[in-house]
């Protein structure tokens, strides 16, 4: 018997899922001591960019409500890892920017997160984990794309 396109889906989906939060649960315990997962990934995204995001765009890139955002900022800001500033164009918005102590709490978590992540690739195999990254991405993309 062979697996229709929605079993072949739902399988799909639930892998991905528990995948997702077997990693998030992982990642989370091997993280800096205070730091969040959602920490790391504003802290990884302003670090990669390299620019200031408006609270806005990065709650849209994170896919999360302007509140969650405000909320893990001020979190972020309160430990010194990121600047905000109003936007001298208008003042209504706000700018938000990596600190260096925030690049340097984003480097270290990426320290301790990169041994673990390693460790998979190596299981699993460069190979193999290369020829599945452009599934991935295009799986990715299509989600964004059906918002």
């Amino acid at each position: 018997m062979t697996d229709t396109p929605e079993d072949l889906a739902v399988a799909l989906f639930g892998e991905l899922f528990m995948a997702d939060q077997l990693a998030r649960n992982r990642i989370s315990k091997v993280l800096p001591r205070g730091m969040e997962l959602s920490h790391f990934g504003v802290l990884n995204h302003l670090a990669r960019v390299n620019d200031e995001r408006t609270p806005a765009q990065l709650a849209r890139s994170f896919n999360v409500t302007r509140g969650a955002m405000t909320n893990t900022l001020g979190k972020l800001e309160w430990a010194g890892h990121v600047h905000i500033r109003p936007d001298w164009d208008d003042a209504r918005r706000k700018c938000v920017a990596i600190s260096p102590a925030g690049r340097a709490a984003r480097d270290a978590a990426v320290q301790a997160v990169a041994p673990l992540i390693a460790e998979f690739v190596t299981d699993l195999g460069a190979e193999r984990v290369r020829a599945f990254m452009p599934i991935l991405r295009e799986l990715r993309t299509r989600l964004e794309g059906n918002e």
